[in-house]
Order: structure tokens, then C-alpha cells, then sequence
């Protein structure tokens, strides 16, 4: 017996350590570069959660404010948050160009800083998906919206091409043990796990990258985008160069641009979480 529990400790992922890599992971590159091209998903998700004005808004993992800026393009009362300072910092500059009154605070997806029920409404575009520990930061949404309140979430999905995107990173540098793979928020099943007793609904949807080739979106990528960016930075010349055809091989196969384009579709899953 006392084996058994020596072992499940000696399992248990590191979240904390995790957290850090993560936290140094979207800290480089430059995510807002391939974050403001999602910004009409955070439109989307706000006619989804029937957002309505002077509603108390809670974005978690905002990254650079997608869902934020389209929130208080609503008259709602926003706050942001993201554990990256410097994400907050342009979410913050966007805010200011728009002439749209938001809060903006660092903090842990998975220890909010908040009262219980302190929002009508809580948001998540393609952010709390990434975090370790994701029955507590689901729990943590969930304790930080008002009982009716809603719980909007946008998530690639395992199938899409994001989705296959972290498949591919995954096979050239491993993942942390442990730890499940975002893509299981773009599930039903998945949700249905992390906010158990409520009401969820959920709908498909595209999302299509746009560049001028499949060379430039890996250029903007590998450059730019935290995960992608990292990986590359971890393997040697012939590991990038592997890791590179790969991930041109996945976009040629799925870009329906033609050959002077790129035009990618990517599924995500939107979701509404109603609290009961």
C-alpha cells in the first residue's frame, strides 16, 4: 500500500515547474503577431455567450485581448488577465487605441484572484486550454462566475490543424509527462469531465489562416508563436530541419489557397458553459 502511494506520487506531474517552462514558453517569440489574426473569435464568442452590456467580464488566459476588445466593444465591464506581463502590456495598448475603459490584471488561470461569483461572464480564447493543471482551472472558472452565469470557451481540436500542429511539435520534442494535451478542451467529452453538472454546449467551427505561402506562415510561426518557437530552439540543425519538413508537408496537404496562397482551415470548438 505504501508503494502504491510512493508511486502515484512519485507521478504526479510537476505542475509547478511545468507552469514556469509554459510561462517562459508564451513570454517568447511574440504571440500578439499571430494573436490579433484570431481576433474575430473573440467576436464570435461573444455573440455566442449573448453577451450583454454592463455585464461583469472576465477574460483568463487573454493573451493579447482578443476576447477583451470584443467584450468591451460591448459596453461590458472587462478585466483581462494572463500570467505573461508583457501579453497584458499589449492588450493594454490595444485597449487605449480604441478608447475602451478595461482592467487589466496578471494572474494564474489556475488561481484567480477573485471572490466567488464575481462575474456574470468568464471568456477563454485559445488560453485556458494551454494551462497543466486543467481541472483546477476549470474549477477556478467555474467558482469565479455567478450561479446562471456563462463560461465561454474557444479550443482547437484534436482533429483540426492546430490540433495536428501540437501532434507534430510532440513527435520532435516530447511534451511533459503527465500532462494532457490542450486539444482535449476542443472535445465535448473533455468538457463534459471538466465542468461536471452544468450545462454545456458546444458547436464546430473554422477558423482559416491566411498567408502568403506555406514558407511565410512557418517563418511567422517559428519566429513568433511560443510553442513553435521553442521547439525549434530546442533541437539541433538536423532535428529543425526535420521538425520544418513536417510541418510543410502538413501545410501543403491541407492549404486550399492554390499555389500563390495559403488558406488553411482550422476547427475549433466554441463553447458555452452555463452554470447551474
Amino acid at each position: 500500500m505504501l508503494d502504491t502511494i510512493t508511486t502515484a506520487a512519485a507521478a504526479a506531474p510537476d505542475y509547478a515547474a511545468i507552469k514556469q517552462r509554459q510561462q517562459a514558453t508564451w513570454a517568447s517569440g511574440d504571440y500578439a503577431v499571430v494573436g490579433t489574426t484570431l481576433q474575430l473569435v473573440g467576436e464570435r464568442l461573444c455573440e455566442a455567450v449573448d453577451l450583454r452590456a454592463g455585464e461583469r467580464v472576465l477574460d483568463v488566459a487573454a493573451g493579447n485581448g482578443n476576447a477583451t476588445l470584443a467584450a468591451a466593444r460591448h459596453f461590458a465591464q472587462v478585466t483581462s488577465t494572463d500570467y505573461v506581463g508583457r501579453l497584458l502590456d499589449l492588450g493594454k495598448a490595444r485597449a487605449a487605441a480604441e478608447h475602451l475603459t478595461v482592467t487589466f490584471k496578471e494572474a494564474d488561470a489556475e488561481a484567480l484572484p477573485f471572490a466567488d461569483g464575481s462575474f456574470d461572464v468568464v471568456l477563454s480564447t485559445f488560453g485556458v486550454m494551454f494551462t497543466p493543471d486543467q481541472a483546477k482551472a476549470a474549477a477556478e472558472m467555474t467558482r469565479v462566475v455567478r450561479k446562471g452565469g456563462r463560461i465561454g470557451l474557444a479550443n482547437w481540436t484534436p482533429e483540426g490543424f492546430i490540433g495536428q500542429l501540437f501532434k507534430i511539435i510532440g513527435k520532435h520534442v516530447a511534451p511533459p509527462a503527465g500532462v494532457k494535451s490542450p486539444a482535449l478542451w476542443g472535445t465535448e467529452a473533455r468538457l463534459g469531465e471538466l465542468f461536471p453538472g452544468h450545462k454545456v454546449t458546444a458547436a464546430k467551427q473554422i477558423f482559416h489562416f491566411r498567408y502568403k505561402s506555406p514558407e511565410h506562415w512557418l517563418d511567422v510561426f517559428r519566429t513568433y508563436y511560443g510553442p513553435t518557437h521553442r521547439a525549434f530552439a530546442a533541437l539541433d540543425t538536423a532535428g529543425q530541419g526535420a521538425l520544418q519538413a513536417d510541418l510543410l508537408e502538413l501545410l501543403n496537404r491541407l492549404n486550399r489557397g492554390g499555389k500563390d496562397t495559403l488558406i488553411v482551415p482550422s476547427e475549433y470548438l466554441e463553447a458555452v458553459v452555463t452554470r447551474k
